[in-house]
């Protein structure tokens, strides 16, 4: 039985995650209907996916209604694959859910076959592939099944179950399907990777408005999406997280400590108030380089054919922090329409910087948008992360970031241990 503690816990971990859930051709099949409600309690967005076989065994309008989403089972549908569908879908999700997984299903991705529309996903899709199985006890230990299953395990898949009890046919033992609300713990831990477990973090986000007069201002097109979303996935991985936020229409991330603030003075007043008590800072906020030397007073009225408005420099907070004696990780985002990794790289040595997350808006991209693509460069490396939502890119940031200030950490260790 879950403790209230541990069902808050895994409410919160869930919450606004987007679950492919593949359903193949088990008796079990049924019991997706109540993992799918208790996904959609928990704050998760789920889309199904099942195989013909799953449809003997229960109908997609039941799970279509469940879980709100069309479901989807041809790999060859001519509407859906006018625009890659089955690629779009691997895109789409934070994991891939096989529950229950046959071991009709367990041969085939073992055997990388892609003739189906589950099976072509699973091939696709760059994020954690959970199994569970559901068959016969005998089929479950007979040894085709169990290489299928370790090959699987080899290539990076996770099994939950199966677990031991009675089934269907009236045998007795381990084949059984794990229950729902076991899979939803399993699921929930998938979320919380204790990658920055105890680690103190501030993340800027959004943009920042610089005043002309009461009604008029000079700002850009960021939405702190991307900065959110950075926030949500270092809470996730344990860290505790303040976020000082830009004006935007986001709500506040659960976990997270949240400071609204309008111009580039008030957030620089906002991190350095905080930095010196943090341990890495992330600089996702598209703040301001110029503001207008003076505000003026009343609304500037519209009578001279032409205007002219004075701009100063403002502070540059990203430098500030890098700066600092005893600074934190510290970690900028550029956003480029040319010549992205000369302008990164230059920017990572020119504010002495631990990390750049460097993204390319010449055609739009990453404004106001719910995917993103970066190039993450540090002093000796970097790794591209390919076009995705938001929430699934900054968690993998942010597993980059841990595994760097991890890294710089263990250096400075050995180099303190060796001047001892």
């Amino acid at each position: 039985m879950l403790l209230l503690s541990d069902k808050l816990l895994q409410m919160k971990n869930l919450q606004n995650k987007r679950v492919l859930l593949g359903v193949t051709g088990s008796i079990a099949a049924y019991k997706s209907a109540e993992l799918i409600r208790r996904l959609r309690e928990q704050g998760a967005e789920v889309r199904v996916v099942m195989t013909q076989a799953a449809m003997e065994f229960i109908t997609p309008l039941t799970l279509q209604t469940l879980s709100g989403s069309p479901v989807r089972s041809d790999l060859l549908d001519s509407q859906d694959e006018s625009t890659m569908g089955h690629i779009e879908l691997a895109r789409w999700a934070d994991v891939v859910l096989v529950a229950p997984a046959s071991a009709d299903t367990l041969a085939r991705l073992a055997q990388g076959r892609s003739n189906d529309l589950l099976s072509a996903l699973c091939l696709v899709a760059d994020v954690p592939l959970l199994l569970a199985p559901a068959m016969n006890r005998s089929m479950w230990a007979h040894a085709a099944t169990q290489a299928n299953v370790s090959l699987l395990q080899q290539r990076g898949a996770q099994l939950l179950g199966p677990v031991s009890g009675e089934q269907a046919c009236g045998e007795l033992g381990e084949g059984r399907f794990m229950e729902p609300t076991d899979l939803l713990t399993y699921l929930s831990h998938q979320f919380a990777s204790g990658s920055l477990g105890g680690q103190r973090v501030i993340v800027t986000a959004g943009p920042t408005r610089e005043a002309i007069d009461p009604v008029r201002y000079v700002c850009n097109r960021s939405s702190g999406k991307m900065g959110f979303a950075v926030a949500r996935a270092a809470a996730e991985a344990g860290a505790r997280v303040v976020l000082v936020s830009g004006p935007v229409t986001l709500d506040q991330p659960d976990r997270v400590e949240c400071i609204r603030v309008e111009s580039a003075e008030q957030m620089k007043n906002a991190v350095l108030e905080r930095v010196s008590e943090c341990d890495i800072f992330i600089s996702a906020a598209a703040v301001a380089d110029y503001r207008p030397v003076q505000k003026a007073v009343d609304k500037i009225k519209k009578t001279a054919e032409q205007m002219t408005i004075q701009l100063e420099r403002t502070v540059d907070i990203l430098a500030s922090v890098s700066q600092m004696a005893n600074s934190p990780f510290t970690v900028g985002f550029v956003a480029e329409t040319r010549s992205l990794h000369d302008y990164a790289r230059g920017k990572l040595v020119s504010k002495q910087l631990d990390m750049v997350a460097a993204n390319d808006v010449s055609a739009g991209q990453g404004f106001e948008q719910d995917d993103n693509a970066l190039e993450v460069i540090w002093a000796d490396g970097q790794l591209s992360l390919p076009l995705c939502n938001k929430d699934k890119l900054a968690r993998r940031l942010v597993e980059i970031i841990a595994e760097q200030y991890n890294a710089k950490g263990a250096v400075e260790d050995s180099g303190s241990t060796l001047r001892h």
